[in-house]
């Protein structure tokens, strides 16, 4: 039977009043370690997330998601026994057992990096729009193609300690995913993608990336590397 004791899942949360405690709820009927991290919410969030079972860190303005999800690493990397640690978005489109999945696959195949790919199985009915874009992402990306990446902007990941110990997101807006899969390409660690689902309600739809926020993290993205 897995063991997930030694695991946490963090949760970067901005104005999510509407669906953080049921996230939290059907994501602890799994995973015993959550920690919520409230990224300046203008909402009710912090007080949603204060109700549930899940750890609580709140910064007190808007930081954007790569600062999140940094902050939501060091604590998890401070708590006695942590092995792995799960990305997880707050807006409820990802699925706990295929987190839960991810996890035995970087156990069972002693990987340091697994990333959700919506692309790997014909699972998910994604947005037009939305294929596109993740699609040009991935393939214009050099690092993407390098780690022969099929979905490079999926938030549902899971790190060993070690591998996450050694990232440190420097883009705090929603580019900081392209940052990530730059950091892996020159890591040298263990990494593979598992095929994943994702739930695209009228509300996730409502949260997620607009083809222009597509373009300007890959511009985002470019200009890093030339400034490197």
């Amino acid at each position: 039977m897995l063991d997930l004791s030694n695991t946490w899942v963090v949760i970067p949360v901005y104005n999510e009043e509407q669906v953080i405690a049921g996230v939290v709820e059907e994501a602890s009927q799994v995973f015993p370690n959550i920690v919520c991290v409230d990224d300046g919410s203008r909402d009710g969030s912090a007080q949603q997330v204060f109700a549930t079972a899940a750890h609580l860190i709140r910064h007190p303005v808007n930081l954007g998601q790569g600062a999140a999800l940094q902050t939501g690493f060091s604590y998890a990397l401070s708590q006695p026994g942590c092995e792995y640690i799960v990305t997880f978005d707050a807006d409820g489109q990802h699925r706990v057992e295929d987190a839960q999945a991810m996890v035995a696959k970087a156990q069972d195949e002693n990987l340091d990096v697994v990333l959700g790919s919506r692309f790997l199985e014909k699972t998910t009915d994604i947005p037009k729009m939305k294929r596109v874009v993740l699609r040009v992402a991935a393939a214009v990306s050099p690092t993407s193609r390098r780690l022969h990446l099929t979905d490079a902007h999926n938030g549902l990941r899971v790190f060993t300690a070690g591998a996450a110990a050694k990232l440190q997101i420097t883009m705090n807006g929603m580019a900081h995913a392209s940052e990530i899969v730059n950091y892996l390409a020159r890591s040298g660690l263990r990494i593979a993608e598992a095929p994943v689902q994702v739930r695209y309600t009228d509300y996730s739809r409502a949260k997620g990336q607009s083809l222009i926020n597509g373009v300007n993290i890959l511009f985002d993205i470019s200009v890093r590397q030339r400034g490197a």
